[in-house]
């Protein structure tokens, strides 16, 4: 049950999506209950079918940035850089700034402390420090920097999309996003919600399922392999997290009232776990998720859960095995599989109940 290896399973290349569907809940659906560990196939626009009026869907509104920036070093190399931790700080002021993130770079050779990058539209960046794969870097320009970023950079798609983004095949800037996203800091979709239009989210509300939003600024950790053979000694990434006092106070009404706490994605599970008391109690406010899910965890918020298919031996696959039990997600999985089910970020959904 700790061991990396109990959480592999072969998968061809074929079935990782590569684009999303063309109507985005039209995509297919395992439902899997998770005591019986039985398995039904649906289309993702059934979920207003096994959802109950009383149920309360949590989604993560934060909004994928722009954040892959291509440009050349001082010595003329080609350089590709990635933020990490975009927020709001100074970033939508205008005149000459100048401001600090973390980065990762790309390039033929190490960045060296002092170099510099340049990019289109005057953008450029100095090189701080480097330590454990990440550059710490200093931004300057002379425009407003959401602006600037938004005009030059690039959607940082998961490394298994073997294209380019924003290409013919479709448009990333809005694909590789959910309809309600409206919080600006990830680097990569909580791609679970992107399986909801603004047309089944209504017909949810009508149904009476109620919908609120949390933050969780989905970090490039989401995509870094576990290399340690036991998973218990795995240091879990860090991610910027926001509860309002509304939306907790409405979760924790819900769980008083005996209603399902339905998290769509990972990453709502990992932000209402981590924020919650042992009682299962959600408290508002902010700061930094940590929290490693695997087997053996016991949950206290989330009754059902809304997920994409992950990659083997990754964290994802482990929390979903810890709420599910990793027998029946890898039977679930091999029948995905055997059904021809679409993979990762593009891919098709599983309700878990």
């Amino acid at each position: 049950m700790f061991s990396l290896k109990d959480y592999n399973y072969d998968l061809s290349d074929e079935l990782i999506a590569q684009k999303p569907v063309d109507q985005r809940d039209h995509s297919r659906l395992l439902f899997l209950h998770r005591e019986t560990g039985a398995l039904s196939h649906h289309r993702f626009y059934e979920l207003l079918d096994l959802l109950l009026p009383s149920d309360l869907l949590v989604v993560n509104n934060t909004e994928v940035i722009p954040g892959r920036l291509i440009g050349n070093k001082d010595t003329g190399g080609k350089t590709e850089l990635l933020i990490l931790n975009y927020s709001d700080d100074s970033k939508r002021k205008t005149g000459h700034i100048t401001f600090t993130c973390e980065c990762i770079i790309r390039a033929s050779k190490r960045s060296k402390t002092g170099s510099l990058i340049f990019f289109d539209k005057g953008l450029q960046a100095e090189v701080l420090h480097f330590r454990d794969g990440i550059y710490e870097v200093r931004f300057s320009c002379n425009d407003n920097f959401e602006s600037l970023l938004y005009s030059i950079g690039k959607v940082p798609l998961p490394p298994y999309i073997k294209r380019g983004s924003d290409d013919n095949i479709c448009n990333d800037r809005t694909s590789y996003q959910t309809v309600y996203a409206s919080q600006k800091g990830a680097v990569a979709a909580p791609t679970a919600g992107l399986h909801f239009s603004k047309e089944l989210l209504e017909k949810l509300k009508s149904k009476g399922v109620k919908i609120v939003e949390v933050t969780l600024h989905v970090g490039y950790g989401s995509f870094l392999p576990v290399r340690v053979s036991d998973i218990r000694n795995h240091s879990m990434h860090s991610e910027r997290f926001s509860i309002s006092k509304d939306v907790a106070d409405t979760i924790n009404r819900a769980k008083e009232g005996k209603n399902r706490i339905i998290a769509v994605g990972t990453t709502c599970v990992r932000t209402l776990e981590y924020a919650s008391d042992i009682n299962g109690k959600v408290s508002s406010g902010g700061g930094n998720c940590d929290l490693f899910i695997y087997p053996g965890y016991r949950f206290k918020v989330i009754d059902a859960m809304i997920t994409n298919f992950h990659l083997p031996k990754s964290t994802l696959l482990m929390l979903v095995s810890a709420f599910a039990g990793r027998e029946k997600i890898l039977e679930a999985y091999k029948e995905a599989i055997n059904k021809r089910y679409r993979f990762y970020s593009y891919g098709d959904a599983m309700y878990i109940e």
